[in-house]
Parts: structure tokens; C-alpha cells; sequence
């Protein structure tokens, strides 16, 4: 009798051992899964960080861009109304070649709004405004130009201008912050539950 309780004992010695053995395997192995799942999602995470910030980044080139492009030929139109010394007619398309750079700069900013962040898309919009009176500015005074009628000289316009170069720095202060705080979050992940 002893020889059998002493092999039930060992037998179930062996189980539970056994047992004990599969269930510290079974939950070693889902806790490897779930950091393996972690580091997935985290991996996930700054894939579309880096994705996001490329979208900005390539959004408010593109936005600074036709911006520029219609920039310089708005301050080259300006350039040659002020450097005539009688009057001019108005060169209205000269002025709608402007205008048309001007709407690709609007479309680009658009763009820029969708992508973000807000406080960006606010900059981008008051970029936008500032140059829409720049514009309207400088095609006042083409039309006093072709009227004979110089009163303001231009300063009227200069002052716009400044203001639009504010602007600008302003926005190219907030994009930077916004690419370099992608950046910074594409590190830094709390864990994935």
C-alpha cells in the first residue's frame, strides 16, 4: 500500500509540476506577445509620425513656393509702376497674371490648412490675407499710376508689404515648430493597451 500512495504522490508530484510549468510558459509567452505588440504599434506610431510630418512638410513648401513665385512678380510690377515717371496705362494682364499666382498660392494654403495643425493653418490664412491686400495694394496703385493721380507714393503699399514679411516670418516660425514637435512626439509613445 505505501508503494502505491507513493507512486499517486510522484505521479502527482509530476502533474502539477507539469502543470506548474506550462502555466509560468503559457503566461511568459503572452507577456513576450504583448511587448512584441508594443513595440508593433510604437513602430506603427512613428511610421506615421515621420508619413505626417513629410505630408506638412511637403505641404508648406509647396504653399511657400507659389506664395514666393507670386510674391516676386507682385513686388517686380510694384517695382516698375514706381520707377516710371509718367503715367502709365494699367497693364491689366500683368495684374491677372498676378492674380493667378496668387490663387495657386490660395490653393497651396488650403493644402496647408488640411494638414495642420491649427496653428499653422491659422498662420497660412493670415499669410494668404496679408498678401490679398499686398496684391489689391499694389493694383491700386497701378490704377493711380494710369490716372495721373500718385498722392500716397507707394507707402500705402510698403506698409503691406512689411506686414506681409511679418506675417511670413510668422508663419515659418509655426511650421518649423510644428515639423520639430512631430519630430519630438515620434519618440515618445505611451504604452499600447
Amino acid at each position: 500500500m505505501t508503494t502505491i500512495v507513493v507512486a499517486v504522490v510522484g505521479v502527482l508530484g509530476t502533474v502539477m509540476g507539469a502543470a506548474l510549468t506550462a502555466f509560468v510558459a503559457a503566461r511568459a509567452e503572452r507577456r513576450r506577445e504583448e511587448a512584441q505588440s508594443r513595440v508593433q504599434v510604437n513602430e506603427l506610431r512613428v511610421e506615421h509620425q515621420r508619413w505626417r510630418r513629410e505630408r506638412r512638410q511637403a505641404a508648406y513648401l509647396s504653399f511657400l513656393e507659389a506664395l514666393g513665385a507670386a510674391d516676386r512678380d507682385n513686388q517686380a510690377f510694384f517695382r516698375e509702376l514706381r520707377a516710371g515717371r509718367s503715367p502709365m496705362p494699367l497693364d491689366t494682364t500683368r495684374i491677372a497674371e498676378i492674380r493667378l499666382k496668387f490663387k495657386d498660392a490660395e490653393s497651396a494654403a488650403l493644402v496647408v490648412i488640411l494638414e495642420g495643425p491649427e496653428t499653422v493653418a491659422e498662420a497660412a490664412q493670415n499669410l494668404v490675407d496679408q498678401f490679398s491686400s499686398l496684391v489689391q495694394g499694389v493694383r491700386e496703385y497701378a490704377e493711380e499710376t494710369a490716372a495721373n493721380d500718385l498722392a500716397g507714393g507707394g507707402d500705402t503699399v510698403h506698409e503691406t508689404g512689411m506686414e506681409f514679411i511679418a506675417q511670413r516670418k510668422a508663419f515659418l516660425g509655426r511650421a518649423r515648430d510644428a515639423l520639430d514637435e512631430s519630430v519630438e512626439h515620434g519618440h515618445r509613445f505611451p504604452d499600447a493597451r
